[in-house]
């Protein structure tokens, strides 16, 4: 598993971390301990950081708890466009240090992140209920991924690293080398608060760039105690900094800033676009393409078909539609169901969604949680009051009642596939559900669509697959099986089209966008 300038690490073979089984007393209890270890951290206040300065401003971001609007997470910076500006120009100068740091040491660094993470996952757990508004399972699902793309890329890190095998030609010593590109601003999403963080940061300094990360104002808790974790495990304080604030503001100034060498990126398609766009236009003094490593959601079809298990499939769309309230770029939003087996599907599918139980996300007994804000909950409201126009209001659609910014699972039947619902992302627990008459109409249906990030298709007819295999127009294509919970290094994840470059984050392929070859021939 090492490569050349890493024989000093002993890698064991990848293997995902495991799932903690909260069904067990011993594990609800200590999930327990932690929300209330967590409760006693509530309120406090975290710093930028720039080079290993700690920096307060006059201006600040307060979070709250999306389950209790009322209760203060934490508080964080307003960093100015001279500190973004700062940040850049820190981490630029840094970089010629950190870049030759031998690569052993940098995947240390990140396995000891791993390390502390999973030491502290329960921790961690009660951050995401508190600040995201997940359930138990869904944290525990993303702690789990965070931990794997620490592993993962720590052991790519170790084959890329050292003189790679190229044709030998007579007279000569030929090899190539990756470089690290240089300044790198790394902008997760709230939705995967932890996990896309810390994929996207880890990959880029394990790598050997600079790293400015600047997280959503939803959820700058969480990143800010990744931060410290970073530096916990070795990074030093010059090998990133941590900015909060407006991504109007800083998120445009660090984008466009000449010195930025690459930009990775994690959120709606309109802000991915704004910033390819930014990103593409050439600063005075830039001396360089940048580069965009963007990921931007989806409008994510499972198609049904008249031959399948349809319990099967009934379980599979609506775990995939109502995880985390329909708040993933890879949830099911639209189910395409073959007209010989739709009536008895949205029948099951009726009676499995109004068994899902919604309310506060630390109280294990409820599936489904809060969306994260007030907006977000008035955004997806609306799109449902158009649905009823567009289509069935089969189940859903009705206050929840509480606190929080609840939004119940809501099924649209007999949608149009140009309708708003059928065609827009909603980013929330809504799920329109349209009838195909036979499999070449499902197909076109499912690929109709300017997204192109999941898929499944619930079939047992063989030829069907194979056509879903080869035509189904998606990154990430599940066969009989939810198109959520993509797992590191078994299902490298990225979507085309308007879903963004085809990262493939846990792939493979994935360490190549933080890294640039050099091809050297030497005469002998």
């Amino acid at each position: 598993m090492a490569g050349a300038g890493t024989t000093g690490l002993n890698l064991t073979e990848f293997h995902n971390e495991p799932y903690t089984d909260f069904t067990l007393r011993g594990n609800r209890a200590r999930m327990e301990e932690a929300q209330n270890k967590v409760r006693t951290l509530l309120g406090r206040e975290y710093d930028l950081l720039l080079g290993g300065e700690r920096v307060r401003t006059d201006e600040k971001l307060r979070s709250m708890n999306p389950a209790r609007p009322s209760e203060l997470v934490g508080v964080v910076q307003k960093a100015t466009v001279e500190m973004a500006a700062q940040a850049v120009q820190t981490a630029y100068a840094n970089f010629p240090l950190w870049s030759r740091t031998p690569a052993e040491d940098r995947i240390r660094m990140a396995m000891r992140v791993a390390d502390i993470i999973r030491r502290r996952k329960f921790e961690f757990d009660a951050w995401l209920v508190f600040e995201a508004g997940k359930t138990w399972p869904e944290a525990e699902a993303e702690v789990a991924e965070a931990i794997d793309f620490c592993e993962y890329y720590a052991r790519e890190m170790a084959r890329l690293a050292g003189a790679q095998p190229v044709v030998q030609l007579r007279g000569e010593r030929d090899e190539m080398r990756y470089l690290a590109l240089g300044v790198g601003v790394v902008i997760p999403p709230w939705n995967f608060a932890l996990a896309i963080l810390c994929g996207m940061t880890i990959a880029a300094l394990v790598a050997g760039n600079t790293v400015i990360i600047k997280p959503s104002s939803e959820t700058p808790v969480i990143a800010a105690i990744f931060a410290q974790t970073l530096l916990d495990a070795g990074f030093p304080a010059s090998s990133f900094c941590f900015v909060t604030g407006s991504g109007a503001k800083i998120g445009d100034a660090l984008v466009a800033h000449p010195k930025t060498r690459f930009v990775s990126f994690t959120g709606s398609r309109d802000v991915g676009l704004h910033i390819n766009e930014l990103a593409a236009k050439a600063q005075p003094g830039q001396v360089w393409i940048k580069r965009v490593v963007a990921e931007m959601g989806g409008k994510d079809a499972i198609i049904v078909d008249a031959e399948c298990d349809l319990e099967a499939a009934v379980e599979g769309v609506a775990v995939s539609a109502f995880g985390y309230q329909g708040q993933k770029c890879s949830a099911c939003s639209r189910a395409i169901v073959h007209a010989n087996v739709y009536d008895s599907f949205v029948e099951k599918l009726k009676a499995r969604t109004e068994q899902i139980r919604v309310g506060e996300p630390d109280k294990p007994e409820f599936y489904m949680g809060p969306v994260i804000s007030a907006g977000a909950k008035r955004s997806i409201e609306q799109y449902i009051e158009v649905g009823k126009g567009e289509g069935r209001l089969v189940t859903g659609g009705t206050e929840v009642g509480g606190d929080g910014y609840y939004v119940p699972p809501t099924v649209i039947a007999d949608v149009d596939a140009k309708s708003r619902v059928f065609q827009e992302e909603i980013f929330g627990p809504v799920l329109a559900v349209a009838k195909a008459a036979n499999f070449d109409e499902a197909l076109a249906m499912a690929n109709d669509s300017v997204y192109g990030l999941t898929g499944a298709i619930y079939s047992n007819n063989a030829e069907h697959v194979r056509r879903a295999r080869d035509e189904f127009f998606v990154g990430n294509m599940y066969i009989n099986r939810k198109c959520t919970g993509a797992m590191v290094g078994a299902h490298p994840f990225g979507g085309f089209n308007m879903s963004g470059t085809d990262s493939k984050a846990g792939g493979p392929d994935y360490l190549l966008l933080f890294l640039q070859a050099k091809s050297i021939a030497e005469k002998v």
